[in-house]
């Protein structure tokens, strides 16, 4: 071994083997602010931390272009993550709420939410953690793209994410006056939204990165428990949707939560996971083979649990939820030409024709493969609440526009109710596009996430949804063609 082949061999296990050392200084520094608010620990800790992620961005190359054994360099990286993981986002839950004790004593209630928030977060990612490493020891197979996709977002996503919530639990506004602890000072008084939005962003990853797993591997895992059973299979496979059929559902309501709190962006936010639940539970249950009747559901009915909890779920999230969101914000305006609208009936109404919707997709017998017949309620849903939020930030912000965004909401809700129902209209179904041109996806989420942490994403999501509103009149399904 010549000298520079060992001197990137010693600096890839430095970077590989060197995150836990540093991330474990940043513990206890963190343990000894709790104790004795030193800021010098504490900006002693950030750096720590700080060394640790510009650790994690080098070794991935390294293992990759200087490994002798890549297979065991994935595996001690993934090791690596889950001690990293497992130190820092409990420490940062315990520092959330420290803060609210000892530091912020007299806090806000969107504080304690937040607080709340962060420590669902540490939980999600170690679940997601040990769920991946199970059922990958299991499978032992190597990663296919999308489920590769997913955990590389993930990894880049959490480390940051953990890097900025221990900046803000743990930092002291008495601090002394160096450039570095100012920086971190900067850092630590962000406003509380921008840290909403990119937890929510983080838990929509991690459960985006569960389904995935699940999709890959859930029919291999079940193979040695149901033997020839495929009943039984069915009945465990079928978990898998339904859960993200829930979680579909939770979104929605959390999204309602936000808005009553007038945390409107947060609530968008949600809304969109609820969209994005909603295409992988469907994804989910193609791939498991769950969409087809099994031997013993051939002679049954045509409803099933999965499709009726499905159809509550979107009934929730895509038609009563964004109806009370509409209602929640608008009443509440301190313009009095926009509250005195007759904005209860047009948020029952718009409620109605949503479930209306639901009803006959559902009774449908008839259904065009790719498209949907009328504009479907998901995206729907998140047109009527994109020019919502964009008035609740005018208002905010004092800004002239304020009105007409909130007369725009009040005619766009009314017109996008009559859309959905517009069943001779074909709609391009977007989540199977989105499987068959993977770059489609990849790049709009791409997008998504940039403008996530913006005061634009409800600009941008209304000038998507406004194109699909007029998509009919440039996609429409092909006649297929006869058999021979």
């Amino acid at each position: 071994m010549n000298r520079r082949t060992k001197i990137i061999h010693t600096l890839t296990a430095i970077f590989v083997y060197g995150r836990p050392p540093l991330v474990f200084a940043s513990m206890l520094c963190a343990v000894a602010v709790l104790w004795t608010r030193s800021p010098n620990l504490y900006l002693t800790g950030v750096l720590c931390l700080a060394i640790a992620m510009g650790f994690d961005l080098m070794d991935g190359w390294f293992e990759n272009g200087h490994q002798p054994n890549p297979t065991l360099a994935g595996l001690v990286d993934r090791m690596m993550d889950r001690i990293v993981y497992s130190i820092i986002f409990p420490l940062v839950a315990a520092g959330m709420m420290w803060r609210l004790i000892f530091i912020d004593p007299v806090h806000t209630r969107a504080e304690m939410l937040h607080a709340i928030l962060v420590l669902f977060l540490c939980i999600t990612v170690l679940i997601r953690d040990n769920f991946a490493h199970f059922i990958r020891n299991y499978a032992r197979e190597g990663e296919e793209p999308e489920a590769r996709d997913y955990r590389r977002l993930r990894v880049m996503a959490a480390a940051p994410v953990a890097a900025l919530l221990y900046i803000h639990a743990f930092y002291r506004p008495d601090g002394p006056g160096f450039l570095l602890y100012s920086w971190a000072g900067q850092i630590a008084s962000l406003p509380l939204r921008f840290f909403f939005s990119v937890e929510i962003l983080l838990l929509i990853i991690n459960f985006g990165s569960i389904a995935a797993l699940c999709r890959k591997y859930g029919s291999l895992c079940l193979d040695e428990v149901c033997l020839e059973d495929d009943q039984l299979r069915r009945r465990i496979l079928s978990f898998f949707p339904n859960a993200l059929t829930v979680m579909n559902a939770m979104m929605g309501l959390l999204a309602v939560f936000f808005a009553y709190q007038g945390r409107m962006r947060e609530a968008y936010l949600l809304l969109i996971g609820a969209a994005i639940f909603d295409k992988l539970d469907g994804a989910l249950a193609r791939k498991l083979g769950l969409t087809e009747p099994g031997p013993a559901s051939a002679k049954g009915g045509r409803f099933t649990i999965g499709g009726l909890m499905d159809d509550i779920a979107d009934a929730i999230s895509f038609c009563l939820v964004p109806a009370f969101i509409f209602y929640i914000t608008l009443s509440q305006s301190p313009i009095p030409e926009i509250s005195s609208l007759p904005l209860k009936t047009a948020a029952i109404l718009y409620a109605l024709l949503g479930l209306g919707r639901l009803i006959y997709f559902t009774l449908d017998t008839s259904p065009v493969p790719g498209y949907f017949k009328g504009m479907p309620t998901t995206a729907a849903a998140l047109l009527v609440t994109a020019p919502v939020l964009i008035h609740h930030q005018a208002v905010a912000n004092g800004e002239t526009l304020a009105q007409f965004w909130g007369l725009f909401s009040f005619g766009l809700l009314l017109l996008t109710g009559l859309v959905m129902n517009l069943y001779p209209v074909r709609y391009l179904h977007v989540g199977r596009f989105m499987d068959g041109h993977p770059w489609f996806g990849r790049l709009n989420f791409l997008i998504l996430i940039l403008f996530s942490v913006t005061p634009y994403i409800g600009y941008i999501c209304l000038a998507y949804l406004l194109a699909y509103m007029v998509s009919p009149l440039f996609t429409r399904p092909r006649p297929l063609k006869p058999a021979g």
